[in-house]
């Protein structure tokens, strides 16, 4: 393990090398625009300033939004890490993949029914744009497995040409310092900007361990501690976006280059917990200073409610995507960007390939959209906690239906006139409680009962 500030090393397999270019390669023209898609960790919809921040301040991320899209009806397809990643990866509900809840130690996934690692057989979007001539690479978190799990495979398997990562499987040659993901991907960049490239950017910021910076606490010393911390943590997250932006415009590259950024769930609960250590990362600051703001949506990180699921998704493109809109209208999820990505690089899905998104490139053109598929989510430790209890949540048009079959218990939102979930109707609209019910019942039933056999550690077999 190294200490955070460490040296970052190259995290390289033979298949990992960058690829020479040949004919077949080389960038053709607009259509096969780069693709930097930046996931942030913890972020609440209400942590950046263009959507009323009480105390951070994103000065980058506000001025890419002014040069593109923000889009305020973006939600992720489940409220915890993991499988929320899981779905930007496969295009489908992280159910799908027996995903449940995050990667952890073996005696979790026992207990969740879940695998103990992503499914590397199972449709995979950078290995999609790999075999299509793109350059991949994953900079940041991985916990598509855990430290704990020592055999689960590394990046490579899963359709990358480099990677440099920290909650990787405990095999790996190194755990990359959080501190060196935006640099590695603006190396990447450099060495690649004749060629087409996909870069899955998933940032440290907001999560624990934090590892605030002297500078931006300097930056930030008005505020109370907590909040002080916390907003150190937002601005680094803010320049390290603005540093990769700064690099496409230094190269001549931004106006073939679509980025995207957004967050894998809403932001942490506060609580005592000063400091805290992670295998992976290190030790530093605990959840005292995570005070992350959702903006008035009601929920958190683990809720499927607005508050949980519902994340900052910011899409930029000079002369491409329009600048300078707000879209609060079209409703768009996670598992879309699979399509829309293989939709701009033209690339079709692989023969077969059964997908729970839909293309959103007209909604990221400026142009009219309106979604016909439902979304689904499923938050497997379900309690009677009240924010917690909802097992199952859809949303389909205007209507937001949250379940749990065990309690007896729903809630339905008609999110266009009530967007933070403030005001359950179910009561009013008895029929369409039933009738959604009914969808997601059917769902469930398309969910596989076990994960993969191919997805378990040998180290099981001390548990059974």
């Amino acid at each position: 393990m190294l200490a955070q500030g460490a040296t970052a090393v190259a995290v390289l397999s033979e298949a990992s090398r960058p690829t020479v270019l040949n004919p077949a390669n080389q960038r053709e023209a607009q259509d096969r625009p780069n693709i930097v898609f930046i996931f942030a960790d913890d972020w609440g919809y209400g942590d950046l300033g263009i959507h009323g921040s009480t105390f951070c301040q994103t000065p980058r991320l506000d001025q890419m939004a002014a040069e593109g899209i923000d889009f305020q009806n973006f939600t992720v397809n489940h409220s915890v890490c993991s499988p929320s990643r899981t779905a930007v990866m496969t295009g489908q509900f992280p159910a799908r993949h027996s995903v449940h809840q995050h990667f952890a130690t073996l005696e979790h996934h026992l207990r969740a029914g879940m695998p103990d690692w992503l499914n590397p057989d199972a449709p995979m979007l950078p290995r999609m744009l790999q075999e299509a001539g793109y350059a991949t690479a994953h900079f940041g978190k991985w916990h598509l497995s855990n430290n704990f799990v020592r055999d689960a495979p590394l990046p490579p398997t899963y359709g990358y040409d480099e990677y440099g990562a920290f909650n990787l499987p405990g095999n790996a040659p190194e755990q990359m310092p959080t501190s060196a993901t935006c640099p590695r991907a603006v190396d990447f960049i450099r060495r690649h900007q004749n060629q087409p490239f996909f870069i899955n950017l998933w940032i440290h910021e907001t999560h624990t361990p934090h590892y605030p910076l002297p500078k931006y606490l300097e930056q930030f010393e008005s505020l109370d501690e907590q909040k002080q911390v916390y907003a150190a943590i937002v601005a680094e997250g803010d320049a390290g976006v603005g540093l990769v932006l700064d690099t496409l415009k230094e190269l001549g590259i931004d106006k073939n280059t679509l980025v995207i950024f957004s967050s894998d769930n809403g932001p942490e609960w506060t609580s005592k917990n000063r400091e805290l250590g992670d295998l992976s990362t290190g030790k530093g600051l605990g959840t005292f200073y995570s005070v992350g703001e959702t903006a008035g949506l009601k929920g958190k990180k683990r809720s499927i409610y607005a508050g949980g699921v519902r994340v900052p998704f910011i899409a930029r493109w000079p002369g491409v995507i329009p600048a300078g809109q707000v879209d609060r209208d079209s409703v768009i999820t996670a598992v879309d960007l699979l399509p829309t990505f293989l939709k701009f690089a033209g690339v079709p899905p692989p023969q077969g390939y059964q997908g729970d998104g839909i293309d959103i490139s007209a909604a990221l053109l400026g142009e009219a959209f309106r979604r016909e598929k439902p979304i689904f989510w499923e938050w497997a430790p379900a309690t009677n906690n009240p924010i917690l209890w909802p097992h199952y949540g859809i949303r389909s048009g205007k209507w937001k239906l949250l379940v749990n079959e065990k309690l007896g218990k729903a809630e339905l939102y008609d999110i266009e006139s009530d967007w933070a979930e403030s005001q359950d109707v179910s009561s009013e609209h008895p029929e369409l409680v039933d009738q959604l019910s009914n969808q997601i019942m059917l769902w469930a039933t398309t969910l596989p009962s076990e994960p993969p056999a191919n997805c378990f550690s040998k180290a099981r077999e001390s548990l059974q």
